[in-house]
């Protein structure tokens, strides 16, 4: 019998295999919730992470042993310029037995740094007003319906770039002609976050961590260094035996990729949304961003993502429950970040 304990945790949770790189900066949801609404809505939004400070706020969680009192949190900015939807798509089932696109309908007037994007897009109103037709006489047979739109970054000087992220966002509540009347109307119209999110509310966020490139067994799963001697002959933070692992996952921790994974987090509340940037601007700006100059919104905790990330924000899929109105912010850090 050897030396060695029969049973340890083992490091690292499997769910999250493998560890590679994200495929996307800006990953769209796989799943979607079913909220109950008469009223249709987008079910997310887009923005950029800004940085943090920190709030002073009454604590409004009935059962907290801090209800009604003033307590402080750290909360992550986010800057939300307004986005626009330029297309709406239908989905069927598919002969599969999985859902499939049944066709798009695209606004017939789209901003250049769109149409710059999808070179191949040709937009033609009589092909147009046959695809909606399309749609409409599909109608009992969409499964659900998509929009599709395209963020503003050139609203916001610190990212430095003109050229937008296209992404799906689902359309929930109400009936299915409820909401293909909902997208015509907001076709090629400016969204902003307040039409989609309000105070108080979570949301989940999906996007990619803060990447660290290739690294060892110590820091990518935290094991037990142990200790240098003589006896060792193949080194220090080094792996172990991996074990017959041909032909299955291989559980031993060992080096890789850390970092610039996708992850979701899940019930992020948002304490304040705002259209007035210096509200929350500190001086001299936040570090290596500078000033917000668009809508805002203040997520209590951290988000993962480095400085000027695109994040998704979603309707939260699992929630629990909290108060209807946001809690009372009594102070908020305007101190400057740069040390």
């Amino acid at each position: 019998m050897g030396h060695r304990k029969l049973a340890s945790p083992r490091r690292g949770s499997s769910g999250f295999r493998p560890r590679k790189r994200a495929k996307e900066l800006l990953p769209t949801p796989r799943s979607w919730p079913r909220i109950n609404s008469s009223n249709p809505i987008l079910l997310g939004f887009v923005g950029y992470k800004v940085g943090m400070t920190h709030v002073y706020y009454i604590n409004d969680i009935k059962g907290s042993s801090e209800y009604g009192k003033e307590v402080f949190t750290p909360v992550t900015v986010i800057e939300t310029p307004p986005i626009i939807p330029i297309a709406l798509r239908a989905y069927i089932l598919g002969s599969k037995g999985e859902p499939e696109v049944l066709t798009d309908y695209w606004s017939p007037e789209l901003p250049q740094e769109i149409t710059r994007k999808i070179k191949s897009l040709k937009v033609n109103k009589d092909k147009l007003n046959g695809f909606l037709d399309k749609i409409k006489s599909n109608l009992n047979n969409i499964l659900y319906l998509r929009a599709i739109i395209a963020t503003q970054p050139k609203l916001v000087p610190a990212l430095g770039k003109k050229k937008p992220e296209i992404v799906e966002i689902q359309v929930g509540g109400g009936d299915t002609s409820a909401q293909l009347n909902y997208l015509l109307n907001i076709l090629g119209k400016p969204v902003n976050v307040t039409d989609i999110f309000k105070e108080g509310q979570l949301v989940d966020i999906i996007g990619v961590t803060k990447g660290k490139g290739f690294q060892g067994v110590i820091k990518r799963y935290n094991v037990i260094e142990l200790p240098r001697w003589h006896k060792h002959r193949k080194g220090s933070r080094k792996v172990g035996t991996k074990g017959p692992s041909l032909g299955t996952p291989s559980y031993v921790p060992q080096p890789g990729q850390l970092g610039f994974h996708r992850r979701t987090e899940y019930n992020k509340r948002i304490l304040k949304i705002s259209t007035n940037p210096q509200e929350i601007n500190p001086a001299g700006g936040f570090v290596k961003y500078g000033l917000v100059r668009n809508p805002y919104i203040l997520i209590q905790g951290s988000t993962i993502g480095v400085r000027k990330r695109p994040l998704f924000l979603r309707y939260p899929i699992r929630p629990y429950e909290v108060p209807a109105e946001a809690p009372k912010i009594t102070y908020i850090d305007l101190s400057s970040k740069q040390g």
